[in-house]
């Protein structure tokens, strides 16, 4: 099972599985883009397996591409790890103080982040595609937990996880205009002549949210692989019907 893992140290494990072709699915994880459920229910086995966990300590969203964010407790353990019923309802980004408890968001081109703040034991993974990134939901999520966490920002540390690039990301103007609007996007944007499109780098978008939240920089790493153009990447604006990447955290 090809799985980037991005930390595992004495305290957190943080990665994002990968298109497989040698596994059911592709590796799919995703109960609600799939063609056999249970072979999904097998993948999402495999990692728990891998991880030295139960499927059952998953914890799931069901996506909306909203800015809504979900404080999870250990009475959510196993929310939407089995069944899709079960998902946190209409959230994009979950966040828990909770040991083995394991935090998962799911993408093909959107952005997922996963954080942990050092010094309060918080761990949190949010799924940001470009209307998550205008919603703001990854900087609502920082100012939350700085005023009512108590978080201090200087120790978070971020992973920004693979996602769709900006060569490959291309929209109208009713899309550039939004990321315009919010006033601190323009460098990572720019206009095709050729094709009449602009395209923005979500990824660096959503770091500089992160940075406007007061993480520092140098505490915010960036998976570069895109999602389109890697043989490991499922991508929906290549395949409409493409399986989803999981990214998970967990706090040992």
């Amino acid at each position: 099972m090809k799985t980037t893992m991005y930390i595992n140290n004495e305290k957190f494990i943080a990665g994002m599985t990968m298109k497989d072709h040698t596994e059911p699915e592709l590796n799919n994880m995703a109960l609600h883009v799939c063609i056999d459920p249970e072979e999904v229910l097998q993948n999402r086995r495999k990692l728990a397996a891998n991880l030295n966990i139960d499927v059952k300590d998953f914890v799931c969203a069901n996506q909306t591409h909203s800015a809504n964010f979900y404080k999870v407790t250990l009475e959510n353990t196993g929310k939407g790890a089995e069944q899709l019923e079960t998902a946190v309802e209409g959230t994009d980004a979950l966040y828990t103080y909770e040991s083995n408890v394991l935090l998962t968001s799911f993408s093909a081109d959107c952005v997922p982040v996963l954080f942990s703040h050092e010094e309060s034991g918080l761990i949190g993974a949010i799924h940001s595609g470009w209307q998550g990134t205008v919603k703001e939901i990854t900087l609502k999520l920082f100012e939350h937990l700085k005023q009512e966490e108590r978080c201090s920002p200087e120790n978070f540390h971020v992973q920004i996880g693979a996602a769709l690039s900006q060569e490959k990301f291309e929209v109208d103007e009713d899309v550039y205009l939004k990321f315009k609007n919010l006033g601190y996007m323009e460098e990572f944007m720019y206009f095709n002549d050729q094709t009449g499109k602009y395209h923005i780098d979500n990824q660096l978008a959503v770091k500089r949210q992160c940075e406007r939240a007061g993480i520092p920089a140098e505490q915010i790493e960036i998976d570069r692989k895109c999602t389109y153009k890697s043989p490991d990447g499922f991508s929906y604006r290549q395949d409409r019907k493409s399986g989803r990447h999981l990214s998970f955290i967990m706090k040992k």
